[in-house]
């Protein structure tokens, strides 16, 4: 399974909302500078985002996201579905109903074992981006960047918030 760039993106920009000060906003311009992308194309994930209720935008000089709720009630699940939707990774197409020896007429009694490994993994997938939050993501990124590089970060982030 691949996943659209559009996930990345949106998982990207939602850690920096979730440091933002309350009542401030970042604009997608600003979001699209500081990662390094085209702001034509994250505008799109972050209005499929925002349609899922998890962020929220307004308009004007100082407009642009921040997000709807606390850090701690999105989940890496709720962006991924936001942007990529919340259909099953595997499609079953019942092939095995093309298998020239079986009966016609053959009624399967459940889905295929193929397929129900598949969805088990599907859901174990989703379980576990479930289990993260953006609070979750926050907590370990301050384990992972150096204090010094965040601050800057931050200051490049706050010099630019509407």
């Amino acid at each position: 399974m691949i996943l659209r760039n559009q996930v990345e993106w949106a998982l990207h920009c939602c850690s920096v909302l979730a440091g933002l000060p309350k009542g401030r906003y970042l604009s997608t311009k600003t979001l699209a500078e500081f990662h390094g992308i085209p702001k034509e194309y994250l505008s799109k994930a972050l209005q499929a985002v925002s349609q899922a209720g998890l962020v929220e935008a307004t308009l004007g000089p100082s407009g642009g996201y921040r997000l709807s709720k606390p850090a701690s009630d999105i989940t890496f699940l709720d962006i991924v579905e936001a942007v990529e939707g919340k259909a099953r990774t595997f499609n079953c197409t019942n092939i095995r109903d093309n298998i020239p020896c079986r009966p016609a007429g053959f009624c399967d009694e459940k889905p295929c074992a193929i397929a129900r490994v598949m969805w088990q993994a599907d859901a174990a997938w989703r379980a576990s981006l479930r289990a993260v939050s953006l609070a979750d993501l926050k907590d370990m990124l301050k384990t992972d960047i150096p204090a010094d590089q965040a601050k800057r970060s931050a200051d490049w982030l706050l010099d630019r918030l509407g």
